[in-house]
């Protein structure tokens, strides 16, 4: 893996990591049940590729 690869999946891991904090800022301000419910689902998916992305990065390291 390339330092510019290895610097993009570092990005790609912050970024996924502040959309998850912006749901759960989010979930908290919402009345209607809805669109808190529609922002969970969202943060859940974030959160699978959160996962997927550093079980990636733990792979690629591995091999070095």
């Amino acid at each position: 893996m390339t330092q510019k690869e290895l610097l993009y999946l570092e990005d790609a891991i912050n970024h996924e990591k502040i959309i998850i904090n912006i749901c759960n800022i989010m979930i908290d301000s919402f009345d209607d049940e809805d669109a808190s419910t529609f922002i969970e689902k969202e943060c859940k998916k974030h959160c699978s590729m959160l996962e997927k992305l550093e079980y990636f990065l733990k792979e690629k390291a591995d091999e070095w």
